[in-house]
């Protein structure tokens, strides 16, 4: 029986859905968190600050959103979270934040994961997170190749992609482009709209 010394932990502990000591050293690095957590088919980036009332998202981008980006392939794959942390960065630069701690939470810390794929987007745009290059997948894998390469072997599976699998790797540069090109838009405030 608990004396009366006894405290009950938290209760985000006790449901295993948040590990304090990891959040108190991601609090301390004094940059606001960068929040990656994956479903089946989807994958969401929030840069995260901390406050005395509570957390504040400041910026959030999802993998679902590439959808309207052009995107045309899955949203639960490697190519889709790499395109979701390039969506991410370039709102978080052109909002004026350029730095943040990349938070896992209790994402399994699993090298060349769809969560690493998304950090390697959000660095290529310019988002600066300290990490290291070891976990990051490799070009190939955040443009599709191995999935190409199983599509030949597997068509039926791949029915009914937006494009024809082989096309992928293609497919995915220009989507790049094309959230570069959005991004730097709403930069400087031109986004085709004109006054009358």
């Amino acid at each position: 029986m608990a004396g009366p010394r006894y405290q009950v932990p938290f209760r985000r502990r006790r449901d295993g859905k948040t590990n304090y000591h990891k959040r108190l050293g991601l609090m301390l690095s004094e940059r606001p968190r960068v929040v990656v957590r994956k479903t089946g088919r989807n994958l969401i980036m929030q840069l995260v600050e901390h406050g005395t009332a509570g957390d504040r998202t400041l910026i959030s981008a999802n993998a679902l959103e590439l959808k309207e980006l052009g995107y045309k392939g899955a949203t639960g794959n490697t190519p889709a979270a790499y395109l979701t942390g390039l969506l991410f960065a370039s709102r978080a630069l052109a909002a004026g934040h350029s730095k943040g701690v990349l938070d896992l939470g209790l994402n399994a810390n699993s090298r060349g994961s769809r969560t690493y794929a998304a950090l390697l987007g959000a660095v290529e745009v310019g988002l600066d997170i300290p990490h290291s290059r070891e976990p990051l997948p490799v070009p190939a894998r955040v443009h599709g190749e191995h999935i190409v390469a199983y599509a030949t072997d597997n068509p039926t599976r791949f029915s009914r992609y937006g494009i024809d699998p082989k096309d992928l790797p293609t497919h995915i540069d220009a989507v790049k482009q094309h959230i570069i090109e959005h991004a730097a838009q709403e930069q400087t405030g031109d986004t085709g709209a004109h006054n009358g």
